[in-house]
């Protein structure tokens, strides 16, 4: 049996960082700042998506108040953090969420936000367009409605291409379309590619991580094998013009590294902090093996950044384990932690989703999933619950057995 580990890496002599060479490597020793950080306002969602990270649905009462907030955005721009991705939860019903958008951008802090599109009226969308130093990520995770209102709930596939249509009026260029890539829409890639030019936006993939609510149903969604092998092969002839924020670099040993840092950034280049300001190395890592501090201790966030413990250990370049010895090592540093911890699977062994097969048999083997450490979900029936879909629990026969939409339906746009 293999038990996840208490701590995300064990103590190791402190290797020095190197004088010049590549980057990446010296990314891996950390900055004084995050390149970005997602920051989630509120746990509270109008929605209940099956996947979701954060396990969203119910506000903590303890959550950040106004003024709090405010003071994290000066933290922020003290530290030249030069962006700021807002989630949740819907950062949207928080009612003071605007309010906080124009002061990040007062304060010379750019956001990025996510949002399910509900909220994004044309009046609100005239705002955003004519607003400097802000973005804004659309989420949609099927080319129709029966593969995304399966996961997202009823409704919202309509009400993210709502959004994007006021968004798109009123004169936005280059927002976000965001999709979590699973087994059921890996097939609509172009689809999804046309409905972001449809509507003037940038397409962004990310991957699906077994953490939060995405963990009771990893096994079923997650890309199988040749569709990973298919996802990769579409990302290097499409790469240039569509965002991934480095979800995919386990992909990398297929062969030529995906475009970006090609690195597990947790600790070292991004973290997230919580609607109670909780700090965590990363955004799907969320339970306490990973909570580095809280921004309302003595020295706030600049203290938890540049002087947790595990945030230090984590700077200290990992010795790769059980893959150091794979001829891909170098193109996908082991894969994902998040999606090691979450599967019961050693922080030193191959990802999960390892290309090269190395993780199979752990998966197929016995393992103990560390449970969540907190959950929001909602308690009672929710207006847009998700559709059900009848899923496959085998490989297909064939890839038109796969997903409904790889059979030659095409999205009527």
């Amino acid at each position: 049996m293999t038990l996840a580990p208490e701590r995300p890496v064990t103590a190791r002599p402190v290797t020095a960082r190197p004088v010049g060479g590549k980057l990446v490597d010296q990314f891996e020793f950390g900055l004084d700042a995050p390149i970005c950080l997602t920051w989630e306002l509120t746990y509270a969602c109008n929605l209940a998506c099956v996947h979701c990270l954060s396990s969203s649905g119910r506000r903590d009462p303890d959550e950040l108040t106004t003024d709090e907030a405010k003071a994290l955005i000066d933290e922020f721009e003290r530290m030249q953090i030069f962006y700021v991705n807002i989630g949740g939860g819907e950062p949207t019903v928080r009612p003071d969420f605007w309010e906080l958008l124009d002061y990040a951008v007062e304060h010379h802090v750019g956001v990025k936000f996510s949002t399910n599109g509900f909220r994004i009226t044309p009046e609100r969308a005239a705002k955003l367009a004519a607003t400097d130093y802000v973005d804004v990520q659309i989420s949609l995770d099927g080319a129709t409605a029966e593969v995304n209102d399966h996961v997202r709930g009823a409704g919202t596939y309509d009400a993210a291409l709502r959004a994007m249509a006021n968004l798109q009026a009123a004169g936005m260029k280059d927002f976000k379309l965001s999709v979590v890539c699973t087994r059921h829409n890996i097939g609509q890639l172009d689809d999804f590619k046309a409905i972001a030019d449809t509507y003037g936006a940038q397409l962004r993939l990310t991957r699906l991580r077994p953490s939060g609510r995405g963990a009771d149903v990893w096994d079923e969604l997650h890309p199988l094998p040749e569709q990973q092998r298919e996802l990769y092969d579409w990302l290097v002839a499409n790469g240039d013009r569509v965002l991934t924020g480095d979800s995919f670099f386990h992909l990398s040993a297929y062969g030529d590294a995906l475009p970006g840092l090609n690195l597990c950034g947790a600790g070292r280049v991004v973290c997230l902090v919580d609607p109670v300001g909780d700090v965590y190395a990363c955004p799907f890592a969320i339970h306490d093996t990973f909570k580095a501090g809280n921004i309302r201790s003595d020295g706030g966030f600049d203290t938890v950044w540049k002087h947790s413990e595990l945030f230090a250990d984590l700077r200290n370049p990992q010795t790769g384990g059980a893959c150091v010895s794979c001829s891909a090592y170098d193109s996908c540093r082991g894969g994902c932690m998040a999606a090691k911890f979450f599967t019961g699977l050693p922080l030193d062994g191959p990802d999960p989703e390892c290309v090269k097969g190395n993780a199979e048999t752990a998966i197929a083997g016995e393992r103990t999933r560390p449970g969540s450490s907190q959950d929001h979900s909602h308690t009672g029936t929710v207006r847009n619950a998700p559709v059900p879909l009848t899923l496959l629990t085998r490989r297909p026969d064939s890839p038109c057995d796969e997903s409904p939409v790889t059979t030659g339906r095409r999205i009527g746009l």
